[in-house]
């Protein structure tokens, strides 16, 4: 049988939490955390909303599935964002040991990769997954902004 949740699957999700974000006005970048295909957390950018810089999807996803949990480490679960995490979100990353995260679009400026930002040693990473689908919403959110 074949197993349809697959990162392409949740992907999806997260770009859903994306597109919700966008049209909030905040920089659409949408995040969800997995344990045994079931989404335990969901959330998308919220630093406007709160004035809070900290307030990124990531963060959102951490916080809400350790409550959900019972507990800060979020061992064999995956997180699926689809922009590249940002440095200090790679360390609350690191912090909570997450098992994979998974990311849609490269952030070749402010991204964890090339900050020099490291995660937890047993973390796994997969890059790319519909990497075009969340940087065309990216592309989508600063030309409308810039109108």
């Amino acid at each position: 049988m074949i197993n349809p949740f697959t990162d392409e699957y949740f992907m999806k999700k997260a770009l859903n939490e994306a597109e919700i974000a966008f049209e909030k006005g905040e920089i659409p970048v949408g995040a969800l955390v997995v344990i045994n295909d079931r989404i335990i957390a969901r959330s998308h950018n919220l630093t406007e909303l709160l004035n809070d810089v900290t307030a990124h999807a990531e963060m959102q996803a951490i916080t809400a599935a350790a409550n959900f949990l019972g507990g800060k480490y979020l061992k064999d679960c995956t997180l699926y964002v689809t922009l590249e995490p940002c440095q200090m979100c790679a360390g609350a990353l690191y912090w909570s040991q997450v098992s994979k995260i998974v990311f849609g679009a490269s952030d070749t400026h402010r991204g964890f990769e090339k900050m020099g930002g490291r995660l937890h040693p047993k973390t796994s990473v997969v890059r790319g997954i519909l990497a075009d689908e969340a940087a065309d919403l990216m592309k989508r959110f600063f030309t409308e902004r810039r109108k």
